[in-house]
């Protein structure tokens, strides 16, 4: 080894020692005989001491050195005479008596500090040096613990880790393929996998009953903060179990990350129907950190003249604690929120609860000081708390007041990134409709399962089939989701036909696995969690790109390495592709 010790293990007890240290130089400060240089690795930062009176040769050389030259420095460990309490080794110095620069470096296009001056786009096209700062650094070192954790609880309970394909068969349901041509077979393309579902189905039907694998996805999909179009899930399935079962196993794999990461000793996890996490929260994600739980007001508000809420399909609030003082600038401003096009309210009707008891509305002229009184209590408001009412149309305005809900949230300050609140999201429809293709498509895939007492809707009131699926939520993001599987080759084959398939449609698409269901498909259910999300949300970050050693950007570029890119002529005529237009 090059170097004895690390920079960030050095201490107290090690006074005398004779050492040696290699990394990248921070910093260095020149003070008149003396040189400080601050080198830095992934383990932390020592001060480096070279000394003119004592070693004038070295001291100019030590002058000569810029940020992160890569460097070696041989020495011995004294006591600083100006300690520093907030760094681990603040405590000592190293007085050097040999320095060999490694490697020099040329000026970086940002600096190399918790806070930088780079922007983001600088940042991504220098990854490599963004990964120097502790924040990213820092940022792997969790993603990996978790990693860590996650396979020493799976292993404790029998789960075999186990691989599957990356080069697989394209389905068309769901998000769009990534697809690779093949070149032994013209014409003909793999898919990357959205997911290694029917494989894991698979394991289960061969036998090998508990399986996970922390793998690679890919969907080709527009991109947010929460979304990139590679990302990696702890894939996991089991065999004869039902829905408690893989509850139960995967809050205590989420209890076991509460406690090995954060040090939380989590409780047992609330669990709520898809229905009411709509109903109360207009949201198949709460955020539950917080109340504020929306409250139906047609009883009370319909029928007093107010055209906007006589002719809506519903009318919903909720009560804002201590917000009753807002001004009307204040009050103008959650106006303007609403009517964003992102949330899309056509307008907002406030409700102030004054300390006297009485209350002061936005639209006084429809509504006696009774009626407000009743959506006081309705509302659990009291003296000094503000009502805030949407309507129109039920899914769009839930909607809408969902997003007004998390915006007063950030106001009062209620979405502590250190606080976390966990739930069970259960009880999801097995369909959802599509706009798009004027049909009914699986809400999860094509292979979960409807609820036995929901059977027979199957094939005469899709709408209200509810599934065996269920979601892991964490302060309002969608940790991961599953379900139990069908296992029983008639009811996929109803499942195809109620999807609008037709028998050669999906004999062609899942023919596989419908010919594995004729050899004895065991009960069976799985879980993914999307690993990168989890990393974002342990550590209070809005973005998985922070827990991505090499993300892509907002069009799915790789700035860095300039990908996608074209390829040759050669290539593409060994592909059989050369009749695709080259940029």
């Amino acid at each position: 080894m090059l170097r004895s010790h690390n920079c960030g293990e050095l201490n107290i007890k090690d006074i005398d020692k004779k050492v040696v240290l290699c990394g990248w130089v921070q910093k260095s400060r020149d003070l008149g005989g003396m040189t400080f240089i601050d080198l830095r690795d992934r383990y932390g930062i020592t001060q480096l001491v070279f000394n003119m009176n004592t070693d004038a040769e070295l001291c100019k050389k030590a002058r000569k050195i810029g940020r992160e030259y890569v460097i070696k420095a041989k020495g011995i460990v004294v006591e600083r005479s100006n300690k520093n309490k907030n760094m681990p080794t603040g405590e000592i110095e190293i007085i050097v008596n040999d320095l060999e620069i490694l490697n020099e470096s040329k000026v970086p296009p940002f600096t190399i500090e918790d806070n930088t001056d780079g922007g983001e786009a600088l940042r991504m096209k220098y990854r490599y040096l963004d990964l120097r700062r502790n924040v990213n650094k820092n940022n792997l070192v969790l993603r990996h613990k978790m990693a860590m954790e996650i396979r020493n609880y799976l292993n404790a309970a029998d789960f075999l880790e186990i691989e599957t394909p990356f080069l697989i068969k394209s389905t068309p349901e769901g998000a769009r393929d990534f697809v690779v041509p093949s070149r032994m077979n013209t014409g003909k393309f793999y898919a990357l996998p959205q997911s290694p579902q029917t494989f894991k189905q698979l394991l289960m039907i061969a036998g090998l009953d508990r399986y996970y694998q922390i793998v690679r996805c890919f969907r080709d999909e527009d991109l947010r903060a929460d979304r990139q179009p590679e990302f990696t899930q702890i894939d996991c399935e089991m065999s004869f179990v039902e829905q408690e079962d893989i509850l139960n196993i995967f809050e205590g794999l989420a209890k076991h990350l509460f406690k090995t990461i954060k040090n939380i000793d989590a409780d047992t996890f609330p669990r709520i129907t898809f229905a009411d996490a709509m109903k109360y929260y207009g949201s198949d994600k709460p955020d539950i950190r917080f109340d504020m739980k929306f409250v139906e007001l047609n009883d009370v508000m319909q029928g007093k003249g107010f055209k906007v809420f006589d002719d809506a399909e519903i009318v919903v609030g909720i009560c804002a604690e201590n917000c009753g003082s807002y001004s009307r600038k204040q009050l103008d401003k959650l106006t303007d929120f609403v009517k964003k096009p992102q949330v899309g309210a056509k307008g907002l009707v406030y409700i102030k609860c004054n300390d006297d008891g009485t209350f002061k509305s936005s639209v006084d002229k429809f509504y006696s000081q009774e009626d407000l009184k009743i959506v006081a209590e309705k509302t659990n408001a009291k003296p000094g708390d503000l009502v805030l009412i949407l309507s129109g149309e039920t899914e769009h305005t839930r909607k809408a007041l969902c997003e007004l809900r998390l915006e007063m949230g950030n106001r009062l300050g209620l979405r502590d990134p250190e606080k976390f609140a966990p739930l069970w999201v259960t009880d999801f429809p097995l369909f959802e409709w599509s706009e798009d293709k004027q049909r009914f498509l699986a809400k999860h895939h094509p292979f979960t399962a409807p609820k036995p007492e929901d059977l027979d809707l199957l094939e005469k009131d899709k709408k209200n089939v509810r599934s065996n699926a269920y979601d892991l939520v964490i302060n309002g993001n969608e940790i991961g989701g599953g379900s139990i599987r069908i296992h029983d080759k008639n009811l996929q084959k109803r499942m195809f036909r109620a999807l609008g398939f037709t028998e050669e449609q999906a004999q062609q698409q899942f023919g596989f696995l419908m010919n594995a269901f004729e050899y004895g498909a065991p009960p069976h259910g799985g879980i993914a969690f999307g690993f990168d999300r989890w990393c974002a949300v342990l550590s209070g970050s809005e973005s998985i790109r922070d827990f991505i050693a090499f993300p892509k950007n907002n069009s799915g570029r790789d700035i860095m390495i300039d990908s996608p890119s074209s390829i040759s002529d050669e290539q593409l005529d060994e592909l059989n592709l050369k009749n695709i237009e080259k940029e």
